[in-house]
């Protein structure tokens, strides 16, 4: 089974992709912090090659863990390694506050004129792609339950049978919160309902491929899973279903921006630009079985039927859970050294 994972992978490499007979080819070229494996092959594919061609320009790849980049970033502050960095929504907020980013300037991005109100992350960083974190499960092994309420991973027939990421918690603490009248910036609300969902939990998962080997082995027959994870593994026959609970589901976004020091920002509005481009984005939706951030995508019918894949305003409006970004940023390291000694330790 092909894995799609990327969120916890820490190596570094480089990869290159240029038009034949390019002149001067380190002036013309653009550089970019993405992530590796498939999502470094899939922004290579479906917006580079396009870039490439209608600007002869190259691009380059340097690919790296979320955090790993972070602090390479920090490090290179001033003189930025890359021109342009890929990161989830609110990690690209630990960039902009201190201060790594451009302040964009979108009237030189005409496609982002489409972009939907929720990928309007900050004046520094704008969404590319959205996911969400909801209940994935094998209805073969749980056939009497129908996952309607988040609530219903608390159900004692769930005892021993969840499985939830150790490396974000934030999921299930802002639903933990929301269930007792919270939100996220009163996570403290859900504290006595989180402790009390300890028996439902079999396993916590450190990365994508250990989700799918956990879910598929049917050791774990319901998560807290992404949803592209989940679809992924439907597609390669995996008897799985993926449900958005009446609450909604927590929303993920993954963003660009240009970072600061760049002498390429011209190159990297274009590459924006080009990103956002109503076509790529159906392309990227379809490879990845996600949302596209731009309102004039259109997706194939399979794909936009898909749950969580946002398609309309009224989707993107009552079927996602949005963490504030700068919050997130702000309390992710909190929520996990809770969640660590709280729920997986305690």
């Amino acid at each position: 089974m092909a894995l799609i994972g990327r969120r916890t992978a820490l190596g570094l490499g480089m990869g290159a992709l240029a038009a034949p007979g390019i002149l001067h080819a380190q002036v013309n070229k653009l550089s970019i912090s993405i992530w590796g494996g498939s999502w470094r092959d899939m922004v290579a594919e479906l917006v580079a090659k396009k870039f490439t061609a209608e600007t002869g320009a190259a691009v380059e790849f340097i690919t790296g863990g979320t955090i790993d980049r972070l602090n390479r970033a920090k490090l290179a502050k001033g003189s930025p390694e890359t021109d342009m960095t890929f990161t989830t929504s609110h990690v690209g907020w630990l960039y902009a506050t201190d201060g790594l980013y451009e302040t964009l300037d979108l009237s030189k991005v005409p496609n982002a004129r489409n972009l939907v109100e929720q990928a309007r992350i900050s004046p520094f960083h704008i969404g590319t792609w959205a996911y969400v974190y909801t209940i994935g499960y094998r209805p073969d092994l749980l056939p009497n339950m129908a996952f309607t309420s988040w609530a219903d991973l608390w159900a004692p027939a769930m005892r021993a049978k969840l499985a939830a990421p150790d490396f974000d918690p934030s999921h299930i603490i802002t639903v933990a919160a929301m269930l007792e009248g919270g939100d996220a910036s009163t996570w403290e609300k859900g504290q006595a309902r989180l402790r009390a969902l300890k028996p439902s939990f079999k396993a916590f998962y450190t990365n994508d491929a250990n989700s799918q080997q956990l879910i598929a082995s049917g050791e774990t027959p319901v998560q807290v899973i992404l949803s592209m994870n989940a679809h992924h593994m439907a597609s390669q026959g995996v008897n799985l279903k993926l449900v958005i609970p009446k609450e909604g589901a927590v929303l993920g976004i993954d963003t660009a921006a240009i970072m600061q020091g760049s002498t390429k920002s011209t190159l990297a509005y274009k590459f924006i630009d080009t990103l956002l481009d109503p076509g790529v984005q159906a392309a990227i939706a379809a490879d990845k079985k996600g949302s596209p951030t731009v309102s004039n995508a259109v997706l194939p019918a399979a794909v936009a039927a898909l749950p969580g894949v946002f398609t309309t305003a009224d989707q993107w409006r009552s079927q996602a859970i949005i963490i504030d970004h700068r919050l997130r940023a702000e309390k992710t390291a909190e929520w996990r050294r809770w969640f660590q000694e709280n729920i997986i330790a305690g």
